[in-house]
């Protein structure tokens, strides 16, 4: 079916108050957008961080009267925080397929796919992972997450334990053992983060080789290789915990990390890792090196 899609862009404050507004006059959905390409880093957990300015945009049925829900907007919220109202018709398409058109097979290292569905690659000497965008971050497209596979396609994971910290969709966890790694622990505080994890690790036939937690729930171990890749802000708060749970001349992974922050993270790691220079794509940048003895 289609739908009446209403926008309109206001400030952080009346952001949430609106979006609440729109689900009381029927919305079936509300969603935010940046409206000035301005990007928000590092929220801490559990909170949700809006842009300065907000494009708020809600769907409604066809039956709904799009100038009546205006008028409603306009006169519960100050005019001079709403600009640039926006009414059309929302057209039915294939929503779980209309990613497709924006993602593409990738190949990392010259050993490792990641391809969505229908798209899978079967090239000698390569293995391959499918994952399809879901309800958790992490497809391979963005620099943190593909300097992180870079880095585990080009080692030998045969037989080695990972721990992947922060696991978003489980997409690391999941590569690791399709390389070769025996088991992996994906812990995430969100629990929709290890359901996405547990579905990917179905998907790809090893769900009998990832066990996936919640921070309280996984007991202290430790690994071959730990892969973090969250941001800036909670590795160096986390430095601590992180490194310890890496096994003696065990690998550390570190992403999520802009290139003008690196040095305050490998500092807080110095103390327990021997650092290889920053591995740079666009304005991210990975940290990685071995834990001493």
């Amino acid at each position: 079916m289609s739908w009446h899609q209403l926008s309109v862009i206001t400030d952080e404050v009346s952001a949430p108050e609106l979006s609440d507004y729109f689900s009381d006059l029927g919305a079936v959905s509300v969603t935010y957008m940046d409206a000035e390409d301005q990007p928000v880093y590092e929220p801490l957990p559990g909170e949700t961080k809006i842009w300065p300015n907000t494009k708020v945009i809600a769907l409604f049925e066809l039956d709904t009267q799009p100038e009546d829900i205006k008028a409603r907007v306009f006169d519960a919220f100050n005019q001079h925080s709403l600009k640039e109202w926006s009414a059309e018709i929302l057209e039915d398409q294939a929503w779980e397929r209309a990613w497709m058109e924006h993602y593409h097979p990738m190949k990392f290292a010259d050993r490792l796919w990641v391809c969505p569905t229908g798209q899978e690659q079967q090239e000698p000497g390569t293995v391959c992972l499918t994952l399809d965008p879901g309800l958790a971050f992490g497809t391979g497209t963005h620099p943190t997450t593909a300097l992180c596979l870079e880095w585990l396609a080009e080692h030998d994971l045969s037989d080695k334990t990972v721990i992947d910290y922060g696991c978003g969709s489980g997409i690391l966890a999941v590569a690791a053992v399709l390389l070769g790694a025996r088991e992996a622990h994906a812990i995430d505080i969100d629990p929709q983060a290890l359901t996405a994890t547990h579905d990917n690790a179905i998907k790809n036939g090893i769900a009998d080789k990832i066990r996936c937690y919640l921070p309280e729930q996984f007991a202290a171990r430790t690994a071959d290789i730990v892969i973090a890749n969250i941001l800036a802000q909670p590795l160096i708060e986390l430095s601590g915990k992180i490194a310890a749970l890496l096994a003696p001349s065990g690998s550390l992974v570190l992403s999520g990390i802009l290139n003008e922050q690196a040095e305050a993270v490998s500092a807080a790691y110095r103390p327990f890792i021997t650092l290889n220079p920053p591995a740079i794509q666009e304005d991210w940048c990975r940290l990685d090196g071995r834990k001493d003895k």
